[in-house]
Formats: C-alpha cells, structure tokens, sequence
C-alpha cells in the first residue's frame, strides 16, 4: 500500500460519532491542515442531509413501517436499519426499537457482546443485533460517508486512528478492534479519549501550548460524555531544553455519564406527571428518558431557553393529541444535575457503595455512586504517589498531601457544554488545593467538546509519521497473570496465586518482551482458565515481577478466560513447560503468547470478549 495521503481520526462516542482528517502531505510541523467531515444520513424517511455529528443510535423498523426506498443511503440501498439523526428521532418515539449506548454494552464483562442482545428491554418479536454489530454499523456508516467525499482517497488506503475511553480494558478494547477490522479499517491505531482532547488542544493553539503551560506541570483531563467518566493526568517534562507531555495515569472505568443524567430528569419527570394523576408505563419511560437528553441538550447549550417541552407518546386513546405534554425548566436540570452528578465534595470523600441485591435487571453495570466529583477525589488520592519516580518531580508535593495535585485542567465530553457544570468540577477541586496549601487549578481552554476526540485522533495519526507533538505513556496500567502454586491438595484450601507482571506500567505500543529465564507449566486439551490483574499505581513492577500479596487498591482483577489450548501431538491434560511473550500491538491491544521449551508452538492467550459468567 502506498504511503497515506490523509490521517483521519474517528470518535466512536457513546452518543455521537464524528470523522475527522489531517492532510499529511500539507502539513508542516505543528501547521497542519485539518477539517472535519460532513457525514450524510438519514434525517427523515427518504431525506439524506450532512451533518459533521453522526448521532450513535440505530433503529430496527418494523417491516411494514416504511416505504421501499425510504432507507436508501447514497451508497447504498436496501437497508432494514437505519442509523444517525433518523434513528434518533424515530426511536424517541418508539423506543422499543432503539439500540442506544452500544459502546457501553461493548465493554460490559457480563453479557456475551457478540450476542444479539439490544434493544435489551424489546418484547420477542422484535429483531435484536449485537453490541459487536452496532458499532460496525457506526464504523461501517462512517466509512461510507469518507468515501463518499473523498473518492480519490479510499478510506482503506489511509491511516485511521479509532478512540477508546481510557479505562477500557484489554477485551473491551480488542473487542473495538475487531469492530474496526469487520468495517473494513485496515491501518488501525486505537487511542485514548483525554488524550485525543489533548492532542485536539495542542493542535488548536498552532505552537502556542507551550507558552500556556510550564515544566511540573500536572494536566488533569476530565472526560465525562455520554456513557463513561474517564480521569486521566499527564506531567509537563523539560528535556533537552523541549517540553514534552508524559501520560502518567488514568482512572478506573466508570459508567457514569449523560445517559446516567438522562434517566434521572426522566424519574424527575414522571415524578411531576405522577403528582396530576398522570403514571408511565415502562415502555413510556424509555421514550421519557429519549425525550429529556434531547431537553437536556436544549437547556444547557442555549442560555435563552428557560424551559423546554417534553412529549410523550400515548398508549391510551383518551388524551387529546394522543401525546402526553409538560416540560423540563432549566432550574430543574440544574439542580438535579450540580447537586445529583457534581455535588461539592471533601477530597477525603469517597464513592459510595452498598450492599447489592441477589437479584437485578438486565442491564449495564452503572457506577453505584452518581457524584462524578466523590470519584474524582478517589482517583486523585489514588495518584498521591504518581509523580515520585518521574524526573523532575520528586519532592514537588508535600509528605502531609493527600491527593495528586493537578495544576491545570482541561475538559472534554459533551457533558460541559453546559459551563456551569465545568464551573462546579473547577470550583471543587480548587476548594481542595486551598486546604493543602496549593495553587489554585487554571483551566486550558480552546477545545471543541463535541469534535475534539475526532479531532485529535486525526492528529496523533499525524503524531505517529514523526510529526508534531507526541504524548509519551504506553500501556496505562501493569498487566499480570495468575500463577497457581504448586502445592499438595489440601482440603476447603483454594491452591494460593501468585500475579506474574508480564506488561509494566508505560510499556509503549508497537514493543515486545518475553520473560526468558522464566518457565511456567501450560495445560493443553482440555479447558482451563486464566485470570488477568490490572494495576494503576504499581509502577516500578517489571516484567517478570511476582506478587504474593496485593491490597485492591493496587490490583483489579480483570475478566477471567476460559480456554482449550489445542494438544496437537500431545495428551489431554498434559502440562507442557512454557516461555512466556507479551507484546503490546500498534492498535494498543495486550497479546500473550507461550511459546513451549522444545517446539515450534504458539500458544496465544486472548481476552475473551464473551461473558465472564
């Protein structure tokens, strides 16, 4: 393939996507020249109109629902699904055959998400499609609408960058790298989100970032968008005479967003609408719910608007308009919203947790605390240890401090739009500095938050070719592997595991080690299972390092694999004395091989993307 002509960055988003490009060959440096796609869809049955947001939801119409014809896309026709801004609109009104918020469901650990499982709550006899295909579709459409404008640049031919919540795990990640692969995306990176919305702010300033920021520096990134509540930091370095930005944390995944948001006006909502003798059913709820993030939006981004209407779909025949009418006030939504989501906390408060019920719903597994600020102040208390082994910044926090001191922050995630919303997180997080004795925070301006991820995805790809500025990091967290103990069998005892280091913290992409003077025994022919740990803060852990003993704070364990390990040549059963190589993919994927004493097999440990039950 010959060299490609354009970067191009792609914002998988749990409620928009967007395309985004850099013309390689123009650009000069940090000069770049950019822009952003116009992505044609469906707004209304047989109406195609562009849009540079792609809105993440796809409808399952009845099959008597629409015309022949109705469906049809300029580069194709035909279609029993349509995506974008018609699947939107049509399923706030019918939501039983909405799929929304498939990224999420593509990281949930519990569920098979290869199986045709959404909309979750469909009666029987309406089609379901996987998280897996969802999100090719979204690729899929994306594509098209590149090729569409670009003929002369086939999107196969290009470098393509695909962004991730930060705190997805190896599955969920090689599970959308796989969705990527099944759209036809060929040259495929992954990248994480903050750090696309930092490469997104570099861009924007055309050189400037470097005046706007200073050697020990901490930048904390705050990423709330519509299904995840990412953190991460990265530190200002001088090296050389040249300042350069090192990854040095992310948080733990917490599905926690605006979908989150959404769902509570909806129960604000209902709980007006239940004062007038006016109950729900559930299948209303769900079109409540629809009907107040798109109240939401309104409310938050158009400072004139005191109050927007919400309409509900009727099932019964005795309202007026067969619709049933209120609204949602601005007042509302802020209060609900600052007080529920963003309350001012004490940096010593924590998530809070109970006691889960035997039994539950099927449904993603939201974060148990909806204060995004209490998970803020666990995350920056985790990090207090962060910047003790990177140059430059030893000794820069006092012993007495409690949290990781950030000394600018930079916001990302359609979420802060709404101002007063970054206001609270800012206002919050000084209240904390000025207890410790620190600086207040400055917030780093200059970001789309609707384009920014896209944006800098198409910048990193840049990055990639030796151009621009790159932010250093690698792998965001130690991986490990369980090691049973050999020991004899002793009754009620569980044998003791050992968590074997095999990718340290910043291990960077596109690298390799394998733990040569180590030998492990690998059972072959019949099933056995892995279990994988993933660290944040144990970062002078190498490869090869075991563990005997770990708090969880320090250790998370990850999705369990079950595998049969082909025993070609060899007995059922049979331990086979092993090496083990770890490598870190291009696409930011964790791969594990064994590789046996005597032999040319190869033996590779995947991530299972099926459910962990």
């Amino acid at each position: 393939m010959s060299d490609p002509r354009y970067a191009i960055g792609v914002d998988l988003g749990t409620t928009h996507c967007a395309l985004s490009y850099v013309d390689i060959g123009g650009s000069d440096g940090e000069n770049t020249v950019h822009g952003v796609v116009a992505i044609a869809q469906l707004t209304a049955p047989g109406t195609v109109e562009e849009s540079g947001l792609l809105p993440s939801f796809l409808y399952l119409p009845h099959s008597d629902e629409l015309a022949e014809g109705d469906l049809d896309l300029p580069w194709i026709g035909g279609q029993d699904f349509v995506v974008g801004e018609m699947a939107r609109s049509r399923g706030a009104t019918t939501p039983i055959r909405l799929v929304s918020s498939a990224k999420s469901w593509l990281c949930h650990p519990g569920v098979d998400r290869r199986a045709a499982i959404l909309p979750n709550d469909a009666p029987e006899e309406i089609g379901r499609v996987s998280p897996l295909t969802a999100s090719i579709r979204y690729l899929e459409h994306l594509r098209a609408a590149w090729d569409q404008n670009y003929p002369d640049a086939p999107f196969s031919e290009q470098d393509i960058t695909v962004t991730i919540p930060a705190s997805f795990d190896p599955a969920a990640r090689e599970l959308t790298a796989e969705a990527a692969r099944s759209a036809g995306y060929q040259s495929l990176t992954l990248l994480e989100e903050p750090q696309a919305a930092l490469y997104n702010w570099i861009q924007n300033s055309d050189g400037r970032w470097r005046k706007q920021v200073r050697p020990g520096d901490i930048i904390l990134v705050v990423d709330v968008g519509g299904g995840t509540s990412d953190f991460s930091l990265i530190a200002v370095v001088e090296r050389d005479g040249n300042l350069e930005l090192h990854r040095v944390a992310v948080g733990e995944h917490i599905l926690l967003g605006g979908d989150n948001m959404d769902l509570t006006l909806a129960h604000v909502v209902a709980r007006k609408l239940a004062a007038n003798d006016t109950k729900l059913d559930a299948w209303q709820m769900r079109a409540l719910t629809y009907a107040c993030r798109s109240a939401k939006e309104t409310l938050l981004s158009d400072p004139d608007a005191a109050a927007a209407p919400i309409v509900v779909p009727s099932r019964g025949s005795k309202l007026i308009g067969g619709s049933i009418r209120t609204e949602l006030t601005r007042d509302e939504v802020a209060s609900v919203i600052l007080e529920g989501f963003f309350p001012q906390v004490a940096a010593s408060d924590r998530p809070v947790t109970r006691q889960r019920a035997g039994l539950t719903q099927f449904g993603l597994p939201y974060a148990q605390d909806a204060a995004i600020t209490r998970h803020l102040a666990a995350f920056l208390g985790r990090q207090v240890g962060a910047l003790a082994e990177l140059e430059g910044f030893a000794g820069q926090l006092n012993d007495d401090a409690t949290f990781l001191h950030p000394t600018a922050v930079l916001f990302n995630g359609g979420v802060f739009k709404a101002d007063i919303l970054a206001q609270r997180i800012v206002g919050t997080l000084n209240s904390w500095l000025e207890a410790e004795g620190s600086e207040p925070a400055r917030v780093l301006t200059g970001v789309d938050l609707d384009l920014a991820v896209a944006r800098g995805a198409a910048y990193y790809g840049y990055v990639r070719r030796g151009r621009g500025v790159r932010i250093r990091g690698g792998t965001a967290r130690a991986f490990y592997v369980a090691v049973e103990s050999a020991l004899p069998a002793i009754p009620g005892l569980e044998p003791p595991i050992e968590a074997l280091c095999v990718a340290p913290f910043g291990m960077e992409e596109g690298t390799e080690a394998a733990l040569a003077e180590q030998e492990f025994g690998l059972r072959v022919g019949e099933p056995v299972q892995f279990r994988f740990f993933g660290s944040s803060v144990r970062r002078q852990d190498q490869i090869g390092t075991f563990l005997d003993f770990w708090t969880d704070e320090e250790l998370q364990e990850l999705n369990a694999i079950e595998l049969l390990l082909p025993a070609t040549g060899r007995l059922p059963g049979e331990v086979v004395q092993v090496r083990l190589h770890a490598r870190i993919t291009e696409a930011g994927t964790l791969e594990l091989e064994a590789l046996p004493r005597d032999g040319d097999e190869r033996w590779k440990i995947e991530f299972d993307v099926r459910s962990a039950a």
